[in-house]
C-alpha cells in the first residue's frame, strides 16, 4: 500500500500548477488550480519560496517557478500533445461503442478534472464539460486511480468520505469495488456517483506524473453485465495504446 504524505502531494500539485503557467500565477489562481483555500495555498507557497523552488514577483504579486524547477510539473505542452495523439483512437472508440470517452487528470490530492472529451454521434448521448471537477475518490475514475496507486486504507477512507454519494454506499463496499478494480484492470461505477449513469475507467499506465484516467460513460441499464465487462476490457486495450504514453 502507498504511504503518501498529503502535504508533500499538495506541494507538488502547486509546483505543477505553476509549471503550467509560463507567466506565473496569483495566489487565487493557484488556490483554484489545486482546489485549496487561499490560506492553505499561501502556507504551501511560502514554504516553497523558503526552499528555493518558487519565487514571488513583488511587482505583480505573482508566484513562479525558479529556473531549474520547471521539470517538476507536466507542463501544458506534454498534456496537449498526449490529447492530440489520442484524438483519433478515442473518437473511434466512442463511435464504435456508442459511448462518451473522457480523459481525467488528478489535479491535486483531492480533485480530478476532465481534460479531454470524445463523444459518439448517437442521437442520445452523455455530455460532459471539459474542466469539470469532482472529488478524487468519486466515480469509476476515483476507484481506478486508488487501485493503480495502491493507496493505504486510511487514504482510501479519506477519499471516500469526501464524496457525496447520490446512491447509498458504505465504505466496506467501496473498498471491495477498488479491490475488484485492481483484479480485473478496470473500475466501474453504476449509478453511485451520478444517477442514471454507468461509467468505467482505467488508470493510464506509464503516464509519468500526470496521473491520468480514461473513462467511458453510458446510460445505466442499457447494457448487460457481460457487455459492460467486454467494454471494460476494450477500454483497457485503449488505455495501453502507445498514444497514451507520456
Amino acid at each position: 500500500m502507498s504511504t503518501q504524505v498529503r502535504s508533500v502531494s499538495l506541494a507538488f500539485a502547486v509546483l505543477r500548477a505553476l509549471a503550467a503557467r509560463s507567466g506565473g500565477a496569483t495566489l487565487s489562481e493557484v488556490a483554484r488550480a489545486v482546489d485549496l483555500s487561499p490560506s492553505s495555498t499561501l502556507n504551501l507557497l511560502r514554504t516553497l519560496v523558503a526552499e528555493g523552488a518558487v519565487e514571488r514577483v513583488e511587482d505583480t504579486r505573482r508566484y513562479a517557478l525558479v529556473p531549474g524547477w520547471s521539470a517538476t510539473g507536466p507542463g501544458p505542452d506534454r498534456l496537449d500533445q498526449l490529447i492530440e495523439r489520442a484524438r483519433g483512437p478515442a473518437r473511434a472508440f466512442a463511435e464504435a461503442h456508442e459511448c462518451t470517452v473522457g480523459l481525467w487528470r488528478a489535479t491535486s490530492a483531492d480533485r480530478i478534472a476532465l481534460v479531454a472529451l470524445w463523444e459518439s454521434g448517437a442521437a442520445t448521448r452523455i455530455h460532459m464539460v471539459i474542466g469539470q471537477r469532482q472529488p478524487i475518490g468519486g466515480g469509476s475514475s476515483g476507484r481506478a486511480l486508488a487501485a493503480a496507486e495502491r493507496v493505504s486504507e486510511a487514504e482510501l477512507r479519506r477519499r471516500f468520505d469526501a464524496v457525496r454519494w447520490p446512491q447509498p454506499l458504505v465504505f466496506a463496499e467501496y473498498r471491495e469495488q477498488v479491490v475488484q478494480s485492481a483484479e480485473r484492470g478496470y473500475a466501474i461505477d453504476d449509478g453511485f456517483s451520478h444517477s442514471g449513469i454507468c461509467s468505467l475507467s482505467v488508470a493510464i499506465p506509464a503516464s509519468g506524473n500526470l496521473r491520468l484516467c480514461l473513462s467511458v460513460s453510458t446510460f445505466a441499464g442499457r447494457r448487460t453485465p457481460e457487455e459492460l465487462d467486454r467494454l471494460g476490457h476494450k477500454l483497457v486495450e485503449l488505455a495501453h495504446l502507445p498514444v497514451f504514453r507520456d
